[in-house]
């Protein structure tokens, strides 16, 4: 008997289901409509990507650095050679810093097309500025804020533009990094990707230079105000290894990541997908459609 009313209950929902055939059509459609505007209004996005090894730092310290070792850390001087962080993984850490981002924003001067991009121009090849957000021609900003809010992008705004369009991801098992930026515009995206490289190149080879100099600096003063011989042999060994190291940085170009594929301007975009877009907004058009049919069904049953 249970059974039966089962099958009644079945037949009697698709029977309901048939006569709001209409209803699900027009809900689905309306979905699907919608789902279609909606991916034809979206931005096509670039996405530009450059392949990096690390490059090898030295492996071990000479060996009379080596013995140095303890006797430098006493005086206070880093020689390297220690276990902590690596060169790769203080220029991934200083990649994704404020300090960093703020730096290359500044001095690369793209504040404006990252605030302020409407839309690339295939055509041109040019970025075209949002007027409500920046006047070209009088190089302010005009964008619309809440009271007590900038006008002009801070540096938080900024950096949190930035990090949703740049990315990177070390392999583990051969340490190659591959870095990718995303844009409106694939000439801006490639050249970002480049520019990121060369600058945190830059950026740890000075912070290096620096260091390297001011151990020196230290080390000739320590070397000054002692008499003892064996000393004076241990401060000059020191002054040798970081004369050294001085040398290698300032000459090295590639400092931190060697370019194993550069970024090249990409001919096709990397989202959205518009067609997962039409597809998941019709599926879920029909799924809510089935769903008010289902609730007018209990209703009318009531």
């Amino acid at each position: 008997m249970q059974k039966q009313e089962i099958e009644i209950d079945i037949k009697e929902l698709f029977s309901s289901l048939l006569q709001q055939k209409w209803l699900i059509i027009i809900v689905t459609g309306i979905f699907a409509i919608a789902s279609i505007l909606f991916a034809i209004s979206q931005p096509n996005i670039y996405q530009a990507e450059v392949l990096l090894a690390p490059v090898a730092e030295e492996s071990q310290m000479s060996g009379a650095a080596s013995q140095l070792g303890g006797i430098a850390a006493i005086a206070g001087i880093n020689i390297g050679g220690g276990q902590g962080a690596t060169r790769v993984d203080l220029a991934l850490e200083t990649l994704k810093s404020r300090t960093f981002t703020n730096h290359f924003i500044e001095e690369r001067n793209i504040l404006v097309p990252l605030m302020a991009t409407e839309e690339w121009n295939k055509t041109s090849g040019k970025v075209i500025i949002d007027p409500t957000l920046y006047d070209e021609a009088t190089s302010t900003w005009v964008r619309t804020v809440e009271e007590g809010k900038s006008i002009v992008p801070t540096a938080w705004e900024a950096y949190k533009e930035f990090t949703l369009i740049v990315d990177f991801e070390q392999d583990k098992t051969n340490g190659f990094i591959r870095l990718t930026v995303q844009s409106q515009s694939p000439i801006l995206a490639q050249e970002w990707a480049s520019w990121l490289v060369d600058d945190i190149n830059l950026w740890i080879k000075k912070e290096d230079i620096r260091e390297f100099k001011a151990n020196i600096s230290y080390i000739q003063k320590k070397l000054i105000e002692t008499n003892i011989s064996e000393m004076q042999k241990v401060f000059y060994q020191l002054i040798e290894e970081q004369t050294k190291k001085l040398m290698l940085a300032e000459v090295q170009e590639e400092y931190v990541f060697k370019t194993i594929d550069p970024a090249v301007i990409p001919e096709e975009k990397s989202e959205p997908s518009r067609a997962l877009i039409c597809i998941l907004g019709t599926f879920l058009g029909g799924f809510f459609a089935l769903f008010i049919a289902l609730i007018r069904h209990i209703l009318l049953r009531k």
